[in-house]
C-alpha cells in the first residue's frame, strides 16, 4: 500500500542548506537530497519537486502560506514566461504580499480575506498601484485553481476600491527647482547630493543614475548603458531607447569627474536603495513639497516642455519608447507648465537640454 508522503525537510549545514524529500516510485520509498547556496533556493526546489509529486493538489491540504506560494510561483511558473523588467515587478509585489497575508495559509483564503487585505494595501496606496497589485495577485490565485490547490475560482469577486490618493511624483515648481538644485550643488560633499542634482539635470531614471560607470563620463555627457535595481541582478536597460547618450553642463561634468569609483565600478553607491527616503528627509529640511526620483524626472521634463523644446528631443532625452503626442504632453505636464517661466527664445534646440536649466536657473 501507499504511505503517506512527509513533507520536505530543509536542514541548514554550515553555510548551506540541504534539502530531503521523500518519494514513492514503483512500490518503493526513496528520498532524494540536493544542497543550496540559500534556504529560497532550497525551497523552490523542493516546492517543485512537490508539484511534480502530487500534480500540485496535495500543496492545498497543507500549511503551505499564500505568501510562500506567492513567491514561489513568481519563479517556477512566470519568470520563464514573462519578460525580465515584468519579473522584477512580480518581485516587489511578493515583497507587498508577505507584509499583506504574513503566515494566512493558501487553503485558508476565499474571497472575503483577499478583498480585506486589498482594502488594508488600498489605504495608503493609489488606486492604480492597488489595481496593478491585485492583477498580480488575482493572476496568482487562477493559476493556483487551475492547478487545483483551491477548491473554488473565486478571483473574479474581489474589487480595487478606495480613492485615488494625490500623486506622489509630482513635479517642482521652478522656485522649488532653483531651490533644491541650489542646495545640492553647494553641498556636493554629499554623494546622494550629486545623484539629486543629476536626477534634475538628465531627467535619467534611479537606476540609470546608479548604473553609471566612469567609461560611460565623457565631454560633455553621460552614456546611459544599465540600470541598477534592488530586486534583480540584471542591469539591462527597460527598452532599446533606453540606450542613449544625455548631455550635461561643464558645471556638472566637473563635479563628475571629482567622484571617486566604489569597489564595485560604479560611480554611486546604491546605500541599500534608501534612495526615496533620503530624498524625503531631504525636501523636509528644505521645506520643498514631497516628490519623487520619477518626480525630479518628470520636473526636468516639465522644465523642457515649459520652454518650448521639441517633444521629440525630450522623449529621446528621456530614453521614452515612444514620443510624447501632444495630447499626451498637455494631459501630463499642463497643470504644472503655469509654474516654470517664459520659453527661452533660441535657435539652437539641441544643447538646451543641458544648459537651459543651469542658465536659466542661475540668473
Amino acid at each position: 500500500m501507499k504511505g503517506n508522503d512527509s513533507m520536505p525537510s530543509i536542514i541548514k549545514r554550515g553555510k548551506k542548506y540541504r534539502v530531503q524529500i521523500s518519494l514513492y516510485k514503483h512500490g518503493q520509498h526513496k528520498k532524494l537530497t540536493k544542497t543550496f547556496e540559500s534556504k529560497q533556493e532550497a525551497k523552490r526546489w523542493a516546492l517543485e519537486n512537490e508539484l511534480e509529486k502530487g500534480n500540485g493538489k496535495q500543496l492545498a491540504e497543507r500549511t503551505t502560506s499564500f505568501a510562500d506560494f506567492f513567491e514561489n510561483w513568481i519563479h517556477i511558473i512566470k519568470k520563464n514566461d514573462v519578460k525580465e523588467t515584468t519579473f522584477q515587478n512580480y518581485q516587489r509585489t511578493s515583497n507587498i504580499v508577505k507584509k499583506l497575508f504574513g503566515d494566512i495559509q493558501l487553503k485558508d483564503l476565499n474571497d472575503i480575506v483577499v478583498q480585506r487585505k486589498i482594502d488594508e494595501y488600498a489605504k495608503t496606496h493609489s488606486r492604480k498601484t492597488t489595481h496593478e497589485v491585485l492583477l498580480k495577485i488575482k493572476t496568482a490565485l487562477r493559476d493556483a485553481y487551475a492547478r487545483g490547490y483551491l477548491a473554488t475560482d473565486f478571483a473574479i469577486l474581489v474589487k480595487t476600491r478606495g480613492k485615488e490618493l494625490e500623486k506622489r511624483n509630482k513635479a517642482l515648481s521652478i522656485t522649488e527647482l532653483k531651490k533644491l538644485r541650489s542646495y545640492v550643488i553647494q553641498h556636493t560633499d554629499n554623494e546622494f547630493n550629486i545623484l539629486v542634482l543629476l536626477a534634475l539635470e538628465t531627467g535619467m531614471r534611479r537606476g540609470e543614475l546608479l548604473g553609471i560607470r566612469p567609461e560611460n563620463i565623457f565631454k560633455y555627457g553621460i552614456e546611459v548603458r544599465r540600470s541598477i535595481s534592488p530586486t534583480s541582478e540584471d542591469t539591462s536597460l527597460k527598452t532599446k531607447n533606453s540606450r542613449r547618450d544625455v548631455s550635461i553642463n561643464k558645471e556638472v561634468y566637473d563635479i563628475l569627474m571629482d567622484l571617486s569609483v566604489k569597489e564595485n565600478g560604479y560611480c554611486f553607491d546604491p546605500d541599500g536603495f534608501h534612495q526615496s527616503a533620503d530624498l524625503a528627509k531631504l525636501l523636509e529640511k528644505l521645506d520643498i513639497p514631497k516628490t519623487t526620483f520619477h518626480g525630479l524626472r518628470d520636473t526636468h521634463a516639465s522644465f523642457l516642455f515649459s520652454q518650448d523644446i521639441d517633444i521629440a528631443y525630450v522623449s529621446k532625452r528621456l530614453g521614452l519608447q515612444t514620443a510624447f503626442s501632444k495630447s499626451h504632453k498637455n494631459a501630463v505636464f499642463a497643470p504644472d507648465k503655469s509654474r516654470f517661466c517664459e520659453p527661452v527664445k533660441s535657435e539652437k534646440r539641441e544643447p538646451l537640454g543641458a544648459n537651459l536649466i543651469a542658465s536659466i536657473l542661475l540668473k
